[in-house]
């Protein structure tokens, strides 16, 4: 059996999760933006670098994440 190869989406500063687009089980492709975060009045958004499927996520609205916060998991598509 293949094991399952997962990638972790981590927070690269301090910020505000505005909004999370995504949910567990969810397909996303390279590109799309999975979460918006909010620092200094800037909107952030946070882009899957791969295609696959959502299997977790850690934040929601609201959530204050620390950089290296891991916000999202995926698995290969």
């Amino acid at each position: 059996m293949a094991r399952e190869k997962t990638t972790e989406i981590v927070a690269e500063m301090v910020a505000n999760v505005m909004s999370v687009a995504v949910q567990p089980g969810d397909a996303v492709a390279a590109g799309d933006t999975v979460i918006l975060l909010e620092s200094m009045k800037m909107e952030i958004p946070v882009i899957a670098e791969g295609a696959g499927a959502v299997r977790a996520v850690r934040v929601g609205p609201g959530d204050v994440v620390q950089e290296g916060t891991v916000m999202l998991v995926l698995t290969d598509a």
